[in-house]
């Protein structure tokens, strides 16, 4: 498909430069046979009981690191975790972050292993793999998207911020968003209704947000991301379906993982490993029936997936109306509750 079917107008100032307080007070948009508004903390008068949300419990680092090759100053992201000591980053300026070459963040210091064919690059840090967390939690700042962190310093609420409360699994590098308007009493409010929960874990990479630099759909290269669904979750997920509930895919990295370790049956299965699952419109969606998402850019493989799952069509619809009403996207934005298109909808 051409890139440029999934691309609209997008007035800068309706992008999020900090999420709303209390995160459960966000708007949400309800996009099924119609489209509805309410706010997220309605959420447990929308679901039935028996349904199930599945939330991505990783967590993110501060794996944004600037500092020095030499005297000239270089500013690396944390993409994907080889293992605790090894990854691959994006660096900025890549060129000066050639093979060999040792940078220092201020004390940590990481060594050029690789470089990819796309320009990223390997490192390996010089420190003990029990201590790494520890050292990116001192030398380090969260990562936000380009887009806020371009027009605002990342500062301390931040790191409260852009990091779900359930958050447990470190490994992220950019935040499962959708989760972000979650609190303790929505969670509650859902437990009180019935409502069932799950986790698995994906760790979202940088690579989330690279631009698709192609023409054609069929052309771009989706990043790879790690992830895990237990034993414990998989047979918790498939009761509910047997029992005639639905899965409730919290952020579209819940929904890439679940659909990743479905088989055409419907069953899900326990996973451990990569996923460079690439969701495009003609893709039959096995697993999840009702997605909680943010608003996401033009031309973007996010709004690809949403285009998939509620119908392309409607999908532009119900963002034309989002820009119109002044809802706020992406990662501090506001929720959409999207239903899955049946064979009729486009």
């Amino acid at each position: 498909m051409k890139v440029d079917l999934f691309d609209f107008d997008l007035p800068k100032d309706r992008i999020a430069l900090r999420p709303i307080s209390p995160r459960d007070q966000a708007r949400m948009m309800l996009v099924d046979n119609d489209i509805q508004h309410t706010l997220v903390k309605s959420l447990p008068d929308i679901l039935l009981p028996n349904d199930i949300l599945v939330f991505n419990n990783t967590k993110v680092i501060p794996g944004r690191l600037f500092g020095k090759r030499g005297n000239a100053k270089v500013e690396v992201t944390l993409h994907k975790r080889i293992d605790e000591v090894n990854w691959l980053v994006f660096a900025r300026p890549a060129k000066k972050c050639r093979l060999g070459d040792v940078l220092n963040f201020n004390g940590l210091e990481a060594e050029v292993t690789a470089i990819g064919d796309e320009g990223e690059r390997r490192i390996h840090f010089n420190i003990e793999p029990c201590k790494i967390w520890g050292a990116l939690s001192q030398h380090g700042t969260m990562p936000l998207p380009p887009y806020i962190a371009s027009q605002r310093d990342i500062d301390e609420q931040d790191s409260i911020d852009y990091q779900t409360i359930y958050a447990a699994e470190e490994g992220a590098v950019a935040a499962p968003t959708a989760g972000l308007h979650f609190t303790t009493q929505l969670l509650n409010a859902l437990n009180d209704k019935g409502i069932h929960t799950a986790e698995v874990t994906l760790h979202v990479g940088a690579g989330t947000f690279l631009p698709v630099k192609v023409d054609d759909t069929a052309n771009h290269k989706m990043h790879s991301e790690i992830g895990e669904i237990s034993v414990e979750t998989a047979n918790k997920l498939n009761a509910v379906k047997k029992n005639g509930g639905r899965i409730v895919s919290v952020g579209t990295t819940s929904l890439r993982l679940l659909e990743s370790a479905v088989t055409p049956d419907g069953t899900i299965h326990p996973f451990k490993g990569e996923t460079d699952i690439f969701i495009t419109p003609g893709y039959t969606f096995k697993a999840v029936d009702i997605l909680m998402t943010n608003f996401h850019l033009p031309k973007s493989t996010l709004f690809m997936l949403v285009s998939a799952f509620a119908g392309m069509e409607k999908m532009k619809t119900a963002y034309k109306v989002a820009i119109d009403k002044q809802y706020r996207f992406y990662s501090y934005g506001d929720s959409s509750l999207l239903f899955r298109k049946t064979n009729n909808d486009q």
